[in-house]
């Protein structure tokens, strides 16, 4: 049953990961045989996801804000976020599913 929550409540996890912005940082939130999936593209494994953070934190300028967020059951969250910033469109509201394997992010896909 999916329950809809205020950001204060998702996991630290979670939080940790969308207001980080230091990619070196971030990694150690994933498991090692984290899979992400952003933007059309499938990163597997750590220095995958290193990658993709490294990428993601430099590419563009943004600010975000969380919008939504649902507790889908223990391993399972829902957030959405809206982007506004320098990338291609300006604007966009983007859904975060995670799953979580005991308190790290074990899979993480991103898309609008």
């Amino acid at each position: 049953m999916t329950t809809t929550i205020t950001p204060a409540q998702l996991p630290a996890v979670v939080r940790s990961h969308l207001t980080t912005r230091d990619a070196d940082a971030a990694v150690h939130a994933f498991t090692d045989d984290a899979v992400v999936v952003d933007d059309g593209a499938t990163h597997r494994g750590a220095e995958a996801v290193r990658s993709w953070l490294h990428r993601a934190a430099s590419e563009y300028t943004f600010t975000t804000e969380v919008t939504g967020a649902e507790r889908i059951d223990a391993d399972h969250w829902l957030v959405v976020q809206h982007l506004e910033g320098d990338f291609p469109g300006g604007v966009v509201d983007l859904r975060y599913h995670f799953t979580l394997r005991g308190d790290r992010i074990a899979e993480l896909t991103i898309a609008p």
